[in-house]
């Protein structure tokens, strides 16, 4: 998280749910006290890498709407976290 806002992001979306890849991966908790240490604004909004829903690309278009820009997204691999600000954009 200090490398991100060292980048120049204000705020950051965690897509991936808790513990996604096994237990070695770190918590929401976990990445929001870092990210709240760097200074950044956190949301999580963990959503599934097959199907995400109209009502969770609607809220990670608030998400786009009413954090602090620029804003860093992330999943797995980033393919989730794209087709949410793809379909988000389309809203």
């Amino acid at each position: 998280m200090a490398a991100a806002a060292a980048a120049g992001f204000r705020s950051v979306i965690n897509n991936r749910p808790d513990f996604e890849g096994g237990p070695q991966q770190p918590a929401s908790a976990e990445i929001e006290a870092a990210a709240i240490a760097a200074g950044l604004e956190y949301r999580h909004l963990p959503v599934s890498g097959a199907y995400q829903s109209p009502e969770e690309i609607a809220s990670f278009g608030l998400l786009l709407d009413d954090l602090p820009k620029p804003i860093l997204a992330f999943c797995r691999s980033g393919a989730r976290s794209t087709k949410l600000y793809s379909a988000a954009c389309q809203l």
